[in-house]
């Protein structure tokens, strides 16, 4: 095993390490699977172009790696190399293969209450210990909670370090509004002095949706959210909270206490009897309805992802990033950069900040209310942003019609082969490529009159060639015997400018 403690003796990673497959991709890095020469041990390599960083965003990468390096423990993806050349910078970490926390549990058999107390108390272990050193997370979320690999009992390791900071003992000080919207805690929403308790109120929000399989603070407008949690205004609705122990909610109440001086600690937390006695104290019994419901959470959470990572990977980043960089290039999936994270390097100079992380389900539709995936285009004077939205709108008409009509043909042309999609249809999955709907589209009957109608769209373009369209589809049909019917569904899409057509590469139907 590469040894931590030490720095690197060699100034080329390439006399090291070899490189090889591509595991994800960000706006100002790739991560790539690396083998070590000496040992033939694998690591994921997160290679940032540091020519792509400002000043201060090579600040951020420096604090990254000073944190990583100090921190080692089984509940945490560790660093294991950092080296710094002309126009890269190398972090090597643990390989870890497992995925993501929150989709290992939907594809388990069986899931209860003690495996939830199992779930947090590794995921306090891991906080416990960074509060020891004294780092503070600051971005705890499921997108940052990994196995180590698939093997049934891997641990749970805590990823990310990117919006970490470092504080003396029980410091309370203003650091910056940092964090991801659900996962904020009220002393950060009201800008007030914080420290080690806001990785705790993140642990409570992680707890309940543990639980139950969805947040205890949730608005589609961003404003009421945080209002939400300033006032700790959350509950234990029936009928799912009915089966689950009075620990276990005593352990979230404490959690979730709104003023952070009488918030439990990590420490404490782990002595909590549904912690410490869980084998006495959780129940057992198998929680169909929270799996269920964690995968609608998750669908979610991906579509949000899908777009941030669009975002990111298409904006100009001469100037400051719209959303920080997501990942510490351990984690096996598509997006390393797929957060909704919010740091105030941007919301200092950006008071509307705070709605970027819904940036495609604004609700204005005045000039003024435009989102700054908008105003992006504008600032560069981009004159012909009213004739590209109309593209879109009219591209995705002609698709809808295509889908509606049985034509295939405009269809495939319509979309990327990989396309994606989150679609009912799919029972929550994510489904890719063209063929799952091509088995809709050749059977649609020849009986049935069709008319759709494309209401309210609201189209983000994002640099040149990306736009993103949210819209409501009501969809009219008459069948042969004259009966009617009407259905209506909220769609998103994502396309991509290639040769100066408008291609479809990912979709969202709730």
């Amino acid at each position: 095993m590469a040894n931590p403690n030490r720095e690197s003796v060699s100034t080329r990673f390439s006399d090291n390490y070899d490189l090889k497959e591509e595991l994800g991709k960000g706006a100002f890095s790739i991560v790539r699977r690396a083998v070590q020469k000496s040992t033939g041990y694998e690591f994921a390599a997160k290679i940032i172009n540091t020519k792509k960083l400002s000043a201060r965003d090579f600040q951020k990468l420096e604090r990254e790696a000073r944190i990583c390096r100090k921190l080692q423990h089984p509940n945490i993806v560790r660093l294991h190399d950092s080296i710094q050349e002309e126009h890269f910078h190398y972090l090597v970490f643990d390989l870890v293969t497992g995925g993501e926390l929150f989709e290992d549990i939907v594809a388990r058999e069986f899931y209860s209450e003690a495996d939830a107390s199992h779930c947090i108390q590794q995921i306090l272990e891991s906080v416990h210990h960074c509060h020891h050193n004294g780092v503070v997370h600051r971005d705890l979320k499921p997108e940052n909670l990994l196995l180590a690999s698939k093997a049934k009992g891997a641990a749970v390791k805590l990823a990310d370090f990117g919006l970490a900071i470092e504080v003396q003992g029980d410091q309370q000080a203003w650091f910056g509004f940092a964090g991801t919207p659900g996962y904020l805690s009220p002393e950060v929403l009201k800008k007030e002095p914080y420290g080690k308790p806001v990785d705790i109120w993140a642990c409570g929000v992680i707890l309940y949706i543990l639980l139950v399989g969805y947040p205890p603070f949730w608005d589609e407008d961003q404003h009421r959210l945080y209002g939400q949690i300033k006032a700790g205004a959350y509950d234990y609705p029936s009928p799912e909270w009915d089966t689950v122990t009075p620990e276990a909610k005593s352990l979230i109440n404490q959690m979730l206490t709104v003023n952070p001086s009488k918030r439990i600690t990590a420490s404490e937390a782990l002595k909590h009897p549904w912690i410490c006695h869980r084998e006495r104290v959780a129940s057992v019994m198998h929680r169909q309805e929270t799996v269920d419901c964690l995968k609608k959470f998750n669908a979610r959470r991906k579509l949000k992802g899908a777009i941030l990572t669009t975002m990111l990977a298409t904006r100009n980043f001469s100037g400051k990033s719209m959303v920080n960089k997501k990942g510490d290039g351990s984690q096996v999936k598509e997006s390393t950069d797929s957060s909704t994270t919010l740091e105030d390097d941007d919301l200092d100079k950006d008071k509307k900040g705070v709605d970027r992380a819904c940036t495609v389900i604004s609700k204005d539709h005045d000039e003024e209310g435009l989102t700054k995936a908008d105003s992006f285009g504008k600032a560069r004077g981009d004159s012909n942003a009213s004739l590209r939205r109309a593209e879109v709108i009219r591209v995705t008409e002609v698709l809808i019609d295509a889908m509606s009509n049985g034509d295939y043909d405009t269809y495939s042309k319509l979309c990327d082969p990989n396309v994606t999609a989150f679609d009912p249809d799919a029972l929550g999955n994510l489904v890719e490529g063209v063929e799952f709907h091509k088995f809709f589209i050749d059977n649609t009957p020849p009986h049935i009159k069709t008319n759709t109608t494309i209401l309210n769209p609201r189209v983000h373009l994002l640099g040149e060639d990306v736009a993103v369209i949210a819209y409501v589809c009501v969809t009219q049909s008459v069948d042969a015997e004259g009966r009617r019917a009407t259905h209506q569904a909220q769609e998103t899409r994502i396309w991509h400018k290639r040769h100066n057509k408008w291609i479809a590469v990912h979709f969202h139907r709730s």
